[in-house]
């Protein structure tokens, strides 16, 4: 008999970036990140330093930053499976643009007031809701669900490196420009975005519509699918947890470090850049780790791990307990990392096609809820009792965040979605 011939390996498969589709939505994600990144220290510091906001006004301008998930992100997750995906995104992109340019406009013709920001963020909200849920339900058609995971992590990695450059770049704009000046740098990022989505050759599907499509009916059965699964469901209520922690330290910080700790912008620009480094390394190691130790596994112990790091960041001063909260906030932030590639591939991975838009929605509703009311909370503590009050509340969630994923069949699932 004629010897056999040598088994060959399967090649391994192409790089993402070689297909120009994902490039373009890399591309698109990339700029809108990095400006939002500017934005995320200049409207708030609009507030702090040109009106003299108190910590509830700026509580409340970040809860009306996400206030429209709650109002509108659940009938927007049937909307979006009606719809093209990608016309959706481009549509969200340019709203964004015509309310952050009103700021620097209004601002140069001396008109501009806190009522004013109320509405840019409300506005630019809403259309996020839209944006984000179209983006994620796009994702499995743009790539396959069999390259979720790949396509996740570079997404991520992306988000959190914006986060670096976006943040110590957005400290340093605001040092030599005015903060309503550093919004446009926003308005022009989601122009990009929609210039690249523009760029996008692939057929963007039209879901088939149906005659007896009831859209209360959509809604409820998009929650029921969410919360009826021994998968998504502790992903939603631990993701609802940390969210909720997170954004307490978010709010109050820019009050803390710029006001009553008297330290200059680009400070807090580095301190937020610091947590765009954690999510990044986070996202570059998801996948490895998920591999060496079990996906699900991963998501509790690293949990578990970073419960004690919220201390050194509600005692954030100045000197070393900066360089302190600092490391903390990485190590924290490393953790979101992981979570953000490993939970949104488990969330696609385990949903049909036909039910992916009332997923993302359900899952943006809670989600994004929680940095909502976690907001209102922040500046109702900074208010009533102290801007500290609310990081040590913070700290104390971000303790807990481990406990859902530990107690549901995601603690020893072990192989990686795809």
């Amino acid at each position: 008999m004629p010897p056999s011939a040598p088994a060959t390996e399967p090649s391994p498969p192409r790089s993402l970036f070689r297909d120009r589709a994902f490039r373009q939505l890399f591309a698109a994600a990339a700029m809108s990140k990095l400006g939002s990144s500017v934005s995320y220290l200049a409207i708030p510091l609009v507030a702090v330093s040109a009106m003299n906001a108190s910590p509830a006004q700026v509580g409340l301008l970040s809860t009306l930053s996400t206030l429209a998930f709650l109002v509108i992100g659940l009938p927007a997750g049937a909307w979006v499976d009606r719809m093209r995906k990608r016309s959706v995104m481009i549509t969200a992109d340019l709203i964004r643009v015509a309310a952050l340019s009103s700021v620097p406009i209004v601002w140069g013709l001396g008109s501009l007031t806190l009522r004013q920001l109320y509405v840019v963020v409300l506005v630019s909200g809403a259309a996020t809701v839209f944006f984000d849920v179209a983006s994620q339900s796009h994702l499995p058609d743009l790539v396959g669900r069999d390259r979720l995971s790949e396509a996740n992590a570079h997404l991520v990695m992306a988000d959190a490196l914006t986060q670096v450059s976006g943040r110590s770049a957005g400290g340093f704009l605001l040092s030599v420009v005015t903060a309503p000046v550093a919004v446009a740098v926003d308005a022009v990022s989601y122009l990009w975005s929609a210039m690249c989505l523009l760029g996008i050759r692939r057929t963007d599907p039209l879901p088939v519509r149906r005659a007896d499509a009831n859209l209360v009916r959509e809604v409820r059965a998009g929650l029921r699918f969410v919360f009826a699964d021994p998968v998504l469901r502790p992903i939603a209520v631990a993701g609802a947890c940390t969210n909720l922690a997170i954004q307490l330290c978010q709010t109050m910080l820019p009050v803390l470090v710029t006001r009553e700790l008297g330290l200059p912008d680009w400070v807090l620009g580095l301190f937020f850049a610091v947590g765009g480094v954690g999510v990044f390394l986070g996202s570059l190691s998801a996948r490895r780790l998920a591999g060496r130790f079990g996906a699900g596994r991963v998501l509790w112990m690293m949990g578990l791990g970073v419960a004690p790091f919220g201390i050194p960041v509600a005692l954030i001063d100045r000197g070393p307990a900066l360089w302190l909260a600092a490391a903390a906030w990485l190590v924290t932030t490393f953790k979101v990392g992981i979570d953000n590639v490993l939970k949104v591939s488990f969330r696609q991975s385990v949903t049909p096609d036909v039910m992916m838009g009332r997923m993302n929605a359900t899952m943006r509703f809670v989600l994004t809820g929680a940095l909502c009311v976690g907001s209102a909370l922040a500046g109702l503590l900074g208010q009533a009792v102290s801007v500290r009050a609310a990081l040590w509340v913070g700290a104390v969630g971000l303790a807990v965040v481990w406990v859902p994923i530990f107690f549901s069949p995601l603690r020893t699932t072990h192989a990686l979605p795809k």
